[in-house]
């Protein structure tokens, strides 16, 4: 290893990797440490990965990327104790190259990545835990193990080390997250045979489909539930803002057997075996309570910054986005040989001009609404199950005394409520 490297990268996520490629390719000596036995070991996400912005940083990464299904399909469903709602859609355009999206297993993705990183002139090393930084008249300059030989200097430290980034705390750039501002979930993989996935799923041969489910998928907390199609896998899991966990007291293991059980979940992951099974903090904090993204010496990128849109389901993307404009601040750095907080802060100029900081405004205030209003993902799907019921049941009630039913079903919800809900909707995506 060099003495001084240009730049340390501590993670071997989509960001990291991306921010060390980006930047050894422009000739800047860069090493990346990542504390799981491999890249991608410790590390969890949904299983979405988009082909565009994946193709604007890795182009053809489609003809060697281990990739899983391309997604056809998005389903959308509401779940009640005992029913179903849902919505679909699917659409050729789709089904054909160039695809929109892809399903992927992060352990071996992540693996492959990192191999884009070393072939750039990035060196990546497993097994390396960072603990804390190195500091000289006030700046990061380095990075520690702990151990006796565990220190590394470099001109700047590249802090890619997930949503609960402790060396972000550690050198100020953010206090601890509250519990309203991260979401845990639960995940498992459950191996079923490609056939079989594609018959219950109604797919065509290699083709997936995504589920987002809402409702009783969290015990009616905020967040949602989610199935996602592999080649010879499930992955499932569901998970809810950490502050409603706390206060209900409901497991996020329990959350996910509960989900498993229930009657329009069970059947499609009957038979299966669980391979494996992980529990991961999610960035929940929003445009409006992002932490600095730079200091003297360092910047911070993907889950560590909370540059997640959870609504339209980002992360891979907004974290792979993040790594290269930071390594495009850290190579301006490099050139004007000033690695200070002021010439740092072009990486946060960059990250607004771009489409991250665009999206994550947009969604700023759609958390804070929805959980304000904790009869969104109670209530109304109650209610419109029960509506739908009415409506299909055929027992031999006139049709017009069935409309009055339905609309009486509708008036027993409070009026002023749902207007302040479709207002407060409304205002959330201005």
């Amino acid at each position: 290893m060099d003495d001084v490297f240009d730049a340390i990268v501590v993670g071997a996520g989509p960001a990291g990797i991306t921010a060390s490629k980006e930047m050894a390719a422009a000739g800047l000596t860069v090493v990346v440490l990542e504390r799981g036995q491999f890249p991608g070991a410790k590390n969890v996400w949904g299983g979405i990965l988009y082909r565009e912005p994946t193709e604007a940083i890795v182009p053809g990464f489609e003809d060697e990327a281990p990739l899983e299904r391309p997604i056809v399909e998005q389903r959308y469903v509401m779940l009640t104790d005992d029913a179903m709602i849902g919505m679909t859609y699917r659409s050729e355009r789709f089904a054909e190259p160039p695809f929109n999206a892809y399903t992927v297993l992060r352990a071996p993705f992540d693996r492959w990545y990192a191999t884009k990183a070393e072939e750039a002139g990035a060196e990546v090393y497993p097994e390396f835990t960072v603990i804390d930084l190195l500091w000289e008249d006030g700046a990061v300059v380095g990075v520690t193990t702990g151990d006796p030989d565990g220190e590394l200097q470099a001109r700047c430290v590249v802090i890619a080390d997930g949503a609960n980034s402790l060396l972000a705390q550690k050198i100020g750039l953010h206090r601890e997250w509250a519990p309203i501002e991260q979401a845990l979930v639960a995940k498992e993989l459950i191996a079923l045979p490609s056939d079989t996935i594609e018959a219950r799923f109604a797919l065509p041969a290699g083709k997936g489909t995504a589920l987002e489910i809402f409702g009783e998928s969290t015990a009616g907390l905020l967040g949602y539930g989610f199935i996602y199609t592999n080649k010879e896998s499930l992955s499932i899991g569901t998970g809810a803002l950490l502050e409603d966990l706390i206060e209900t007291g409901i497991n996020v293991n329990d959350m996910l057997d509960r989900f498993k059980a229930h009657p329009a979940i069970a059947p499609l992951i009957a038979g299966g075996e669980t391979i494996e099974y992980s529990g991961h903090l999610i960035p929940e904090a929003g445009y409006n309570r992002l932490p600095q993204v730079f200091a003297d010496g360092a910047v911070v990128i993907g889950d560590a910054a909370q540059l997640v849109n959870p609504v339209n389901r980002e992360g891979a993307n907004l974290a792979m986005l993040s790594g290269r404009l930071a390594a495009r601040a850290i190579v301006e750095a490099k050139a004007s040989d000033d690695f200070s907080a002021m010439a740092l802060s072009r990486y946060r100029e960059l990250l607004d001009d771009s489409v991250v900081m665009a999206d994550l405004h947009k969604i700023r205030n759609i958390t804070d609404f929805a959980h304000a209003r904790p009869h969104l993902l109670r209530d109304y799907p109650r209610v419109l199950s029960g509506m739908f019921e009415e409506y299909l049941r055929v027992d031999g009630v006139p049709k017009k005394a069935k409309q009055k039913n339905i609309v009486a079903m509708a008036k027993r919800l409070p009026k002023r409520r749902l207007l302040d809900d479709l207002i407060g909707a409304a205002r959330s995506l201005t």
